[in-house]
């Protein structure tokens, strides 16, 4: 097999580290925007873990991490004193909780190509929990609100979708207004673990499409590195029964079938793995060829293929530009969307440490006293 020009060669590996880096900057951004929506404003105490099964048809729901008897856990905050009053809101376990996707929940298709990405025809009918609270459909994000993951968590945890079984296929997606693109976080068809950045105090909802009716286990993994440098993780399967007729029971008694990073029973095969096939065998078809010809005829070949080859390195060196722009523009929108709550939770650590430095130094001079 003939290997390509080193100049070729090196404007292909930078490339694919370029991109590279750009998929690392991506799941940064995967958060509203501070002040969107007021309802995001909101302070979780110490609440209870509490055992039972728990069917959940609408009102808040947040997924978030939190210390169960001293064990990092990924749990279900059912936050039902949002809706009244006299209720107290708690941690369930997810291996205990359904949330039930109703049929009100169905919308049709947007006929703009953007939504492209769900995976169903324009103008057909999917199952829709918004970003924006619908009162007669569960509302889901997820947050990292608790006081004792809060104080002891680095700047915030990855949130990483690692599998999805299902009938159809599941997206999850982030939008900025009525106008904005869509910000595509998770895709059941992807069969590698696609990872998300979610800051410390954050509280975010997003939008959930299933194409079809049934059951859903959504495997879900929340990972932190803590301030005394440990490391914590947590895997879960979150059950979705999707469609009014799909029940409660036929959510719990679903099991788990495939492994981490498991694709939907509509996932596509990889294309990766295809298209690597067929490179291989067209590669090999034309390194034999030209072997197999005189000197004159190879030369006469690489000659006929300079403009392919200059059109090849032209078209690499835009979309390293268009990379690195993207790339760029990716961090300077991390920057400016700098999560308000965050910083607010990292001053008061400081302040904290300030006054504990300061009360540390009185009690010396007492003491001495």
């Amino acid at each position: 097999m003939m290997n390509l020009h080193p100049f070729r060669r090196r404007i292909a590996a930078l490339l694919a580290t370029l991109t590279s880096l750009a998929a690392l900057g991506i799941p940064a951004l995967a958060y509203a925007e501070d002040g969107e929506d007021p309802n995001l404003n909101q302070t979780i105490g110490e609440l209870a873990i509490v055992h039972g099964q728990r069917e959940l048809v609408t009102g808040h729901i947040d997924m978030g991490p939190k210390y169960d008897q001293g064990v990092w856990r990924f749990l279900i905050h059912d936050d039902v004193a949002k809706a009244d009053a006299n209720a107290t809101s708690v941690w369930r376990y997810p291996d205990e909780t359904v949330f039930h996707v109703l049929d009100a929940a169905k919308l049709a298709v947007p006929e703009d190509p953007a939504y492209s990405f769900v995976g169903a025809a324009a103008g057909s009918d999917v199952y829709v929990v918004p970003q924006t609270q619908n009162p007669e459909v569960v509302w889901i994000g997820w947050n990292t609100q608790d006081p004792e993951v809060m104080n002891t968590i680095e700047r915030g945890i990855t949130l990483s979708l690692t599998g999805v079984q299902g009938p159809g296929i599941m997206t999850t997606y982030l939008q900025s207004g009525s106008f904005g693109e869509p910000q595509v976080l998770w895709d059941s068809r992807k069969s590698e673990s696609q990872p998300i950045w979610v800051d410390v105090n954050t509280h975010t909802h997003a939008n959930w499409v299933f194409t079809q009716p049934g059951v859903y286990l959504v495997e879900l993994t929340a990972e932190a590195e803590l301030r005394d440098g440990s490391h914590v993780t947590d895997t879960q399967h979150i059950r979705f029964a999707v469609g009014t007729a799909t029940t409660a029971d036929q959510a719990f008694a679903q099991q788990w079938q495939g492994s981490s990073a498991a694709k939907s029973d509509h996932a596509g095969s990889s294309d990766a793995s295809g298209g690597a096939s067929g490179n291989e065998s067209a590669d090999g078809s034309a390194d034999k060829t030209k072997s197999g010809g005189s000197a004159a005829t190879g030369q006469s070949g690489q000659e006929g293929s300079a403009p392919a080859n200059t059109a090849l390195v032209a078209v690499l060196i835009g979309a390293i530009i268009v990379v690195f722009i993207a790339l760029v523009a990716g961090f300077t929108v991390v920057i400016v969307r700098g999560n308000k709550a965050k910083r607010r939770i990292l001053d008061d650590r400081r302040r904290k440490a300030e006054s504990e430095a300061e009360t540390g130094g009185d009690q010396s001079v007492g003491g001495g006293i």
